[in-house]
């Protein structure tokens, strides 16, 4: 057991899940990472010195019930949550499979809801007034035609974020969402590897670069602390002012 408040931070073994738990680490958090990557999750926590690192398939109900069990018998209840686990799996609309498409929404949708209504539960029996913060993003008011199911599914996150807080506001349980523009992590490699892609997609950004995941990450922390005591259902896109454009090249 800690002293400290307990943040479980998902999809934590590299990107930006892991500059989450950094900042959030870093703000006083006794940080739990999840991952799907068993080996890549217990390193992240060895390196971040995190209380453990968890092997967790977002998209299986089970596997996330018994997570969040053995946190609350060996560690304790939750004060934040992020869900930040996700997949596109991009592929043509027309034959999309979708086996595909159900698995992105277990990911990114499901396991998100699963997860948040546990965390909550934790946090109301506990008398915990903490935060939640999904994973969002541009898309979900954007759409790329080659990822239907990573849009759709992230429009359901920012929905599903302000139900949520509407829920738990008697709580002063506070539930939020961050929407990452272009940022430069392995989801983007295939964009960085391209200079044409790389060239479009600056071309839509005004600030005209790619964000880090430390910027996501600070932005995560801030929803998480008392700064951000008097938000709650708001989606924050850090998008180097790309949805404030109305054109692209």
């Amino acid at each position: 057991m800690t002293d400290k408040p307990i943040a479980l931070i998902t999809g934590a073994a590299q990107g930006i899940g892991y500059a989450c738990a950094e900042a959030l680490a870093e703000d006083g958090y006794a940080v739990i990472l999840a991952d799907i990557n068993a080996e890549g999750v217990k390193a992240a926590a060895k390196q971040l010195g995190a209380l453990v690192g968890f092997a967790c398939d977002m998209g299986d109900t089970d596997q996330i019930t018994a997570m969040f069990d053995a946190i609350a018998a060996d560690h304790g209840p939750l004060h934040a949550l992020v869900n930040n686990a996700g997949v596109a799996m991009p592929g043509d609309f027309l034959t999309y499979d979708l086996e595909a498409f159900q698995r992105v929404i277990d990911i990114n949708l499901t396991g998100v809801f699963t997860a948040t209504q546990m965390a909550a539960r934790v946090m109301v029996e506990n008398g915990i007034q903490g935060a939640i913060v999904n994973m969002s993003s541009i898309n979900a008011q954007v759409a790329i035609p080659a990822i239907p199911a990573y849009c759709a599914s992230k429009g359901g996150v920012m929905q599903l974020t302000k139900v949520a807080a509407l829920a738990l506001a008697k709580n002063n349980i506070r539930v939020n969402a961050v929407g990452p523009g272009s940022i430069d992590t392995e989801m983007m490699a295939g964009v960085n590897a391209n200079p044409d892609a790389f060239k479009t997609a600056m071309s839509r950004t005004p600030l005209g670069r790619a964000g880090s995941a430390r910027e996501i990450g600070d932005v995560v922390a801030f929803l998480c602390s008392k700064k951000a005591s008097y938000i709650t259902g708001e989606t924050i896109y850090v998008d180097g002012g790309r949805l404030g454009l109305n054109y692209t090249c």
